[in-house]
């Protein structure tokens, strides 16, 4: 995966509300939570919520549907899964070299 999209990720994950957000999607499995049910839990303004969602939707972290009119929002496990493995690839690969 390239640099610059995992950056992007980090990034977005980087500030306390939207890392906030996304662990609560996180928690809530395949299945997603209703945007409302966030906004709630978290005691995050209606606006506030949407800018910091949109972030996590840009850097392809989460993903929305709508059923009716209920919005929600589910972690893309896949691109978290990718984000870690980036980090721990090259995990002691110098250590190698010392042995």
């Amino acid at each position: 995966m390239e640099l610059e999209v995992i950056a992007k990720a980090l990034k977005e994950l980087g500030h306390p509300t939207r890392l906030a957000i996304f662990k609560r999607l996180v928690k809530s499995g395949f299945q997603g939570i209703a945007v409302g049910v966030v906004q709630e839990e978290l005691a995050i303004p209606g606006s506030t919520l949407s800018h910091h969602i949109s972030g996590l939707v840009s850097a392809g972290l989460v993903t929305q549907r709508r059923e009716g009119r209920v919005l929600y929002c589910v972690a893309e496990y896949k691109k978290l899964e990718s984000v870690i493995t980036f980090l721990q690839d090259e995990c002691c690969a110098d250590m190698e070299d010392i042995g």
